[in-house]
């Protein structure tokens, strides 16, 4: 991988936590988090999960002998049982999603599975998904949403064999790689926000808004796609940020950018264009020998209520039970995106490659609706309340999930789709 030349200061990350929650929240409480209200707006996604299962449907028509469960259309059920792995005993989580360890008093947002409709999802079997990746290379890229279902896998994972840490690029931990080494398997995570070619944002140096070149992939993570084998896209939240976007030399527009005499044009559009560079640079990228699985992770929504920094902003114990909660526009529109790109870009990689490269959407957006209580909230922070201070203000992470938590079931799932993946390529 090649090095991430970031010159940020070690403040940057807590400011990021902060910025990116007070962002999110302003969009979600705007005109764009409202629930779409038009019957014949396809955006428009219930709880009931109604339109998830029509999405998914179109890409297991188009890929019947590899797509046989939609695991998307299901509901949270009670579990008598734990987790696998604590808080305490995973060395790879980041300090901010530890709850457990920074002292959540509440456990029961841990006892809660995932259960499809129309067929089972298997407890997540560490050992056998360790043999599914054996002699490959599994990828995350993305933001920190790619991050934190990486470090859930991680975590998953060691309870079979621990990870070693082989490469580490930067003190953010941007960039980094894990093999386990009875089966010579390898994980690995790029720091890829947009997926494609970007600038970041960076306040104490001036630059208040991100910079996008729609047209060109990230060359950090694409370099080294001629050695991945499974490749998992996790991108989204980002593209709430105020940004200017340029294509084949032209500056599209912008978004948010009231001190530019640009264009607004929002992000839907620019978002879609960006998972089509990607999906369409794996597939220009696959040599004919190799074959390869490429996921996209759709979009987690957030669950703010209220001010960011106060206190309770997601302070809710127990999932919403379905139909208690409206899938927002903004949401149900960037997942709907996912979805469509996916089967677009599958369709044309079955035509071009012979079946070399399978795509499929892993979509995780109306099962982390959901999930409210999974957050870790205040608890991103080492002990908040400790003494029984009450704090009228206090710094919530209601994007991220803890963990252990909802997003370990996003792995279950993950397991599923490499297993069809390996049954079909044999």
């Amino acid at each position: 991988m090649k090095p991430n030349h970031f010159h940020i200061k070690k403040l940057i990350p807590w400011l990021l936590y902060i910025l990116l929650p007070l962002a999110i929240l302003h969009l979600y409480l705007s005109t764009l988090s409202s629930p779409a209200t038009s019957p014949n707006d396809t955006a428009s996604t219930s709880v009931s999960v109604s339109s998830s299962s029509s999405d998914s449907q179109t890409v297991a028509e188009q890929h019947p002998s590899w797509t046989s469960c939609n695991f998307s259309d299901g509901q949270w059920v009670p579990h008598s049982g734990g987790p696998l792995y604590s808080g305490t005993a995973c060395k790879t989580i980041k300090k901010g999603q530890n709850c457990m360890e920074h002292g959540r008093p509440d456990a029961g947002y841990l006892h809660w599975r995932w259960q499809p409709r129309r067929c089972s999802l298997p407890p997540f079997d560490p050992a056998a998904f360790l043999d599914l990746i054996a002699g490959k290379h599994l990828a995350f890229v993305g933001d920190s949403m790619a991050r934190n279902q990486l470090e859930s896998l991680l975590c998953l994972l060691a309870v079979a064999e621990e990870p070693d840490l082989v490469y580490r690029d930067g003190e953010e931990n941007k960039f980094r790689r894990w093999v386990f080494r009875r089966r010579n398997a390898t994980v690995s995570i790029f720091w890829s926000p947009f997926l494609v070619k970007g600038v970041e944002k960076d306040e104490p140096a001036g630059r208040k808004h991100n910079t996008l070149f729609l047209e060109t992939a990230d060359e950090r993570w694409a370099a080294d796609l001629e050695g991945i084998d499974v490749v998992l896209f996790s991108a989204g939240h980002w593209y709430l940020l105020p940004a200017i976007y340029h294509e084949h030399g032209v500056v599209l527009g912008c978004h948010a950018c009231p001190d530019f005499n640009l264009t607004e044009i929002g992000f839907f559009d620019v978002f879609r264009k960006a998972v089509r560079t990607a999906l369409g640079e794996v597939s220009r990228r696959q040599n004919s020998s190799g074959e390869k699985l490429v996921l996209v992770t759709t979009f987690s929504p957030a669950h703010f209520e209220g001010e960011w920094d106060k206190a309770g902003a997601c302070s809710k114990k127990e999932p919403y039970r379905e139909g208690e909660k409206e899938m927002g526009y903004t949401d149900a529109l960037m997942r709907r995106i996912a979805v469509e790109e996916v089967a677009a870009s599958a369709a044309a990689a079955d035509s071009r490659g012979g079946g070399k490269v399978k795509m499929e959407a892993l979509d995780v957006t109306e099962m982390a609706l959901l999930r409210p209580d999974g957050h870790p909230g205040p608890y991103m922070h080492p002990h908040p309340f400790a003494g029984g201070e009450v704090r009228d203000r206090v710094q919530n992470d209601c994007v991220h999930w803890c963990l252990p938590g909802p997003i370990d079931s996003w792995n279950e799932m993950l397991l599923q789709v490499i297993r069809r993946w390996k049954k079909g390529s044999h």
